[in-house]
């Protein structure tokens, strides 16, 4: 099989499923620890590759809240959120909505308007500076609760940022019942805002129809065990609900059990709407250049299937319809130039 490794580092790619805290590099990582020498997060970079081995969903969720309480300051909000587009950019991201957590730096005394300040910055510097576009989705940290939520959604609907297209749900999902966050999802459908929780990633199709009926998603981050529902499969491609499949993290978790067990393949074949995705990149040992080469082989793609792929996520996101049309344009351009050469 060719190499398709030159062919995905240059093509222009938009990522959707992908956590702002989970991005930070080993070095950004190591230079956040080593301003606050009171934690427990190693200050090696190369300390880090151990630390970040996960023996289950649980431990990711405790290493991942440990780097979490790095970010202490608007100062290292906006050096966090600038290098995480630093590394799309190398990667020729032109368009990314990345996942902010904004409950787990309010809670910790950030100030909530800094806050915003912060990653606003940020979002325009890396625009101009690196020609990377960045949109922001809020997210509710599941496992801290409905105040977790009321805060997500004040945050969200009355501090609304320029840069905030959509609202979501993350962390564990065992014990924590997707419809309970329903009045929180219709607070942020009606500002204008749209639904992408996770669902079926550690439990099962239950919980992906759960985020359709109860929070009116318009894709399901994961959603890996939506493959043992034919219904629901067919309700996903029919209505062009978008999964965003993140494989490398799959394996981490250990929600699924080995790459060649990934469900991705159901999922095209079922005719659904896929988006490859890298989830928390540095902490899986991954990047999207990476889950691409990945999903090539799972799927068995040449280059202009690849170059579909990047397409669905051009699709799946919530960029104006010009801002789609220039990047597609841009795919299919590279995609020809390369197969001429």
């Amino acid at each position: 099989m060719t190499d398709l490794h030159p062919f995905v580092a240059g093509l222009p790619k938009a990522e959707l499923h992908v956590h702002h805290v989970g991005s930070a590099s080993p070095r950004i990582v190591a230079e956040l620890a080593a301003r606050h020498p009171d934690s427990k997060v190693p200050t090696d970079p190369e300390a880090l590759a151990d630390y970040f081995t996960f023996t289950d969903f649980a431990h990711f969720i405790d290493v991942y809240l440990s780097v979490v309480d790095l970010i202490r300051t608007p100062e290292d909000v906006r050096l966090l959120t600038f290098e995480v587009a630093r590394d799309m950019a190398r990667q020729n991201i032109r368009y990314a909505e990345l996942t902010i957590t904004p409950f787990s730096s309010t809670r910790r005394g950030i100030d909530e308007k800094a806050f915003m300040e912060a990653i606003e910055d940020a979002r325009k510097a890396a625009e101009s500076e690196l020609g990377t576009v960045l949109r922001w989705c809020f997210d509710i940290p599941g496992e801290a609760g409905l105040e977790a939520a009321e805060e997500t959604t004040r945050l969200a609907v009355d501090l609304r940022p320029d840069g905030l297209v959509s609202f979501g749900l993350g962390g564990p999902e065992i014990g924590v019942p997707r419809p309970q966050f329903k009045p929180y999802f219709d607070r942020a459908i009606a500002a204008g805002l749209h639904s992408v929780p996770h669902a079926g990633e550690t439990t099962g199709p239950e919980t992906v129809w759960d985020a359709l009926n109860s929070l009116r998603a318009e894709r399901i981050g994961h959603g890996t065990s939506a493959v043992k529902d034919p219904a629901l499969l067919a309700h996903l491609a029919e209505h062009r609900i978008a999964l965003e499949v993140c494989p490398t993290s799959n394996i981490a978790t250990r929600a699924v059990a080995t790459l060649d067990e990934h469900p991705v393949r159901e999922m095209v074949d079922a005719g659904v709407l896929v988006t490859i995705n890298s989830d928390d990149p540095p902490m899986f040992g991954t990047d999207l250049n990476s889950e691409y080469g990945v999903a090539a082989r799972l799927l068995g793609l040449d280059e202009r299937g690849v170059a579909g792929l990047a397409k669905n996520a051009v699709e799946a996101s919530f960029l104006d319809p010009a801002g789609k049309a220039r990047i597609t344009a841009e795919i299919d351009a590279y995609t020809e130039n390369w197969l001429a050469r």
